[in-house]
């Protein structure tokens, strides 16, 4: 059903030939031709011009007409038909009779636009299912290149085409009545992708029981090369399809291999409920629904096939209901679904009540209804939320959309159109005091209530940047020309935090310099001379030399012991030293599964960071963090592994090591549990001013990688960790004294900060084997890092073990920098103990 695009060069035509001259003598010089001569002259020239001239136009235009082929896929309903069984059966005589019926009124339809009517080749009915009879079809037009968009043009119209064909006077009076028409251009990839294989399934669900499929060969074998696939699904009659994936494992990449889902029997783009690639968590529901009772599953491969592939439950159900009245002081609604995705062609409607004398506060807890082609929280022309009157869409943080109504009652509809679905909203309602909304609290412009102390503070509490105007900036803070005010640890890290640069105004060297990594400051063209103008090096890195290049502290150094310039070339995909050592090693810092949003909150997703390590001290509980470096070893901090008068920290005996572990107290089966061969603190730590916070543990076993457990990246000496970049903190929040403060393991965004900006604040605590980091979200108030926990920094698709968590707060505050370990300092040592 699907064809390729060709086309094929045209070779110059060896048979055109230029008129010659058929008597040489005519042509000689002769005296005083006149004008009239020169008249006629003129005109065989600009004859001869012209014959060339069209001669050439014929050949490159008419003769080169290159033509594409191109495919529209579309459904319509057939209101004065009934649908019969064996129209399920595209064998039967029945189907084959309403088909031809289909494609001769379709061509009958393209006939009333010219630019289709030229090109049309023939359609083909795919499908045909209930209410009255809806019928799916491809249609194929042989376009000459330079009109696909004209065509296109012609296709978005096919509604209007379809009514002018059903208004027609000289209709025959068994022709088909036709509405609800859907039609879209067939997606590039299906027609560009060299197909080797199709394969087609079918499956029409029983009441009260589970269906599955599957790629081929899953799962014992990977999925085939070059193959498109396609599962057409169907329920009874007054029910819908429900697709639930309970294990999805395809190529990372989804212009190679995708699995598209459709509210279709045929793959229309206008249609489609999702696309899906690379290894999705067992932990994130990949549930399904369809608006009616059909489903289409389409499934494309290119030529590398090494990935296990998907399955997936089918079942049928009654359609979804929602909506209704809502009364009391308090309650809480949901979106169809959720947490998983609602279904496309949704309308629901709450009216809410509270009591008397009363307003309605709305919160959206969860609020993700983003789609392709729909600018975020823009327009909202496709899918979203209304709240009496108001419209909200696209994905917005926690606690961020809420409303207030002026009487004690709201209405808030949810509508969802045709195509791609999302994780919907979780809603909660209450009674307020109208007259004081935010009782003790302030009241941001977007009517969310936030403590008071959280207003003029630097961070956007309200997410509408309503408590950071017309404030009065504090001593200890950057007061912005724009009037806002920020935390001064964002000084000079070459961010724009103010939003007119006034926090990386006299930072670093003047226009027309650079800075060294040593703070010295030379001219631009000194940059690549091949001198080392800074007297650091700093100024010949990343200047794209393969040889010759002088080793230094900031050259990374290959295992032939050649050095390059370029900045943190390790695991970048590139080989770039000559003996592409810079690429060895590399199964490290990656996440296997698909990154998808956390619904609400900073829960980390099960498998996002596969090396945080939590260690328990035996009958006590969680104490420390630390990361996986290999099969054996862990790194942690120093500081966790100080004996006091109670416990002995430095034995191996005192711990037990928790691998994969996602929920405290939830030792599931994808978690390994270790002892401890033997602790190792730096020599040289200091129990007063934590430098050198780092310790190495040996397990008493080496443990099996697998999609839970997987070591982090470790940085080679010279990796650059540039003030400004942002990393991720991870951890329980547990301090030693206080026992774990979050169940599920937590993360936070944070970014590194300028040392000397840092150590000025920290009151010149910081050695050089130390590195600051401060969170990036106002919200994050509660502890979300462990010590001896990672700071784990994103280089390309991978993550690299930047610092180790130390001091400051020992945990990532707002307001309040975290200090980490610099593990560049340490690599030569964690080399030498444990030969990683």
């Amino acid at each position: 059903i699907l064809c390729h695009i060709s086309g094929q060069d045209k070779d110059w035509d060896t048979n055109i030939q230029f008129l010659p001259a058929s008597d040489n003598k005519k042509l000689e010089k002769k005296k005083g031709p006149g004008i009239v001569g020169a008249v006629i002259g003129v005109v065989i020239f600009a004859a001869v011009i012209a014959l060339m001239t069209g001669l050439l136009v014929w050949h490159f235009h008419f003769r080169n007409d290159v033509r594409l082929k191109r495919m529209y896929s579309g459904s319509m309903r057939i209101t004065n038909q009934g649908f019969i069984d064996a129209y399920e059966n595209s064998n039967s005589s029945e189907f084959k009779a309403l088909a031809r019926q289909v494609t001769s009124q379709l061509k009958s339809i393209y006939s009333k636009s010219p630019q289709l009517a030229k090109y049309y080749v023939g359609s083909t009915v795919q499908a045909f299912s209930e209410g009255s009879v809806i019928s799916y079809y491809l249609s194929e037009f042989d376009v000459p290149q330079g009109q696909e968009a004209s065509v296109d043009s012609a296709m978005s119209s096919m509604d209007k085409l379809v009514d002018k064909e059903q208004r027609r006077v000289a209709r025959p009076s068994n022709s088909l009545v036709l509405e609800d028409v859907r039609s879209s251009a067939l997606d590039t990839r299906l027609l560009s992708t060299p197909f080797s294989r199709y394969m087609q399934f079918s499956m029409h669900t029983k009441p009260n029981e589970i269906g599955q499929i599957q790629s081929p060969g899953f799962p014992n074998s990977a999925y085939p090369p070059n193959t498109f696939i396609q599962w057409q699904l169907r329920a009874d009659p007054k029910h819908i399809i429900k697709l639930d994936f309970d294990t999805m494992n395809l190529e990372e990449d989804c212009s190679n291999d995708f699995i598209k889902i459709y509210d279709s029997l045929v793959a229309i783009e206008s249609s489609v409920m999702d696309e899906m690639c690379g290894y999705h968590s067992p932990s994130q529901p990949l549930t399904f629904l369809s608006s009616g009772n059909v489903m289409l599953v389409t499934m494309a491969s290119d030529k590398e096939n090494d990935y296990p592939g998907f399955r997936a439950k089918v079942s049928q159900v009654p359609p979804v209901t929602c909506g209704g009245n809502l009364m009391g002081e308090k309650g809480t609604f949901t979106s169809p679904n959720f947490p998983s995705y609602y279904p496309p062609r949704n309308l629901c409607q709450w009216s809410i009540q509270v009591p008397n004398g009363n307003a309605v506060k709305l919160t959206f807890k969860t609020f993700l209804l983003s789609e392709p082609g729909q600018k975020d929280g823009e327009d909202c022309l496709k899918d979203y939320v209304q709240v009496n009157g108001k419209k909200f869409c696209g994905e917005k943080p926690e606690g961020t959309v809420t409303e207030t109504s002026q009487t004690n009652t709201m209405e808030v509809v949810f509508f969802s159109d045709a195509s791609y679905v999302d994780r919907g909203f979780n809603a909660s309602y209450e009674a307020i005091n109208a007259k004081d909304p935010c009782p003790k609290q302030f009241q941001c412009r977007n009517q969310r209530c936030i403590k008071t102390e959280l207003q003029c503070d630097g961070w956007n509490d309200c997410g509408d940047m309503s408590d950071e105007l017309d404030c009065k900036c504090k001593p200890q803070d950057i007061s912005c020309k724009n009037g806002l005010c920020k935390p001064m640890f964002w000084k000079c890290d070459g961010v724009d935090d103010c939003g007119d640069q006034t926090d990386e105004l006299n930072c670093g060297c003047k226009s027309g310099l650079v800075t060294c990594k040593n703070n010295e400051c030379v001219s631009e063209k000194h940059l690549c001379d091949g001198i080392d103008n800074c007297g650091d090096g700093s100024d010949e890195l990343n200047c794209g030399r393969s040889t010759g290049v002088l080793c230094s502290d900031l050259t990374y150094k290959c295992k032939n012991n050649k050095c390059i310039d370029t900045v943190n070339p390790e695991c970048d995909g590139t080989p770039d030293c000559e003996d592409g050592s810079d690429e060895e090693n590399c199964d490290c810092g990656r996440s296997l599964f698909k990154t998808s949003r956390i619904v609400g909150g900073e829960n980390t997703q099960d498998g996002e960071f596969p090396w945080q390590v939590s260690l328990h001290v035996k009958g006590a509980g969680h104490v420390c963090g630390a990361s996986i470096i290999s099969p054996q070893w862990l790194v942690t901090a120093a500081h966790c592994v100080q004996d006091d008068p109670r416990t002995r920290y430095s034995q191996p005996g005192t711990w037990e090591a928790y691998l994969g572990l996602h929920i405290q107290g939830n030792t599931a089966k994808n978690v390994v549990k270790r002892n401890l061969k033997q602790v190792i603190a730096h020599p040289n730590y200091n129990a007063y001013t934590y430098d050198n916070d780092i310790a190495l543990m040996e397990l008493d076993s080496p443990v099996t990688y697998s999609d839970y457990i997987r070591p982090i990246c470790l940085p080679s000496p010279q990796h650059d960790f540039p003030a400004g970049s942002t990393v991720w903190i991870t951890g329980w929040g547990a301090t030693r004294e206080g026992g774990f403060a979050a169940k599920v393991l937590q993360k936070a965004e944070v970014r590194i900060i300028n040392y000397s900006v840092c150590n000025d604040l920290m009151k010149a605590q910081l050695t050089s084997r130390m590195l600051c980091a401060g969170v990036l979200t106002g919200g994050v108030d509660a502890c979300q890092g462990d010590s001896g926990g990672p700071l784990s920094s994103p280089s390309g698709s991978r993550m690299f073990l930047a610092g180790v968590v130390s001091w400051g707060d020992g945990c990532a505050r707002r307001n309040k920098p975290g200090i980490y370990t610099t593990v560049t300092k340490f690599r030569g040592w964690v080399k030498e103990k444990t030969g990683v």
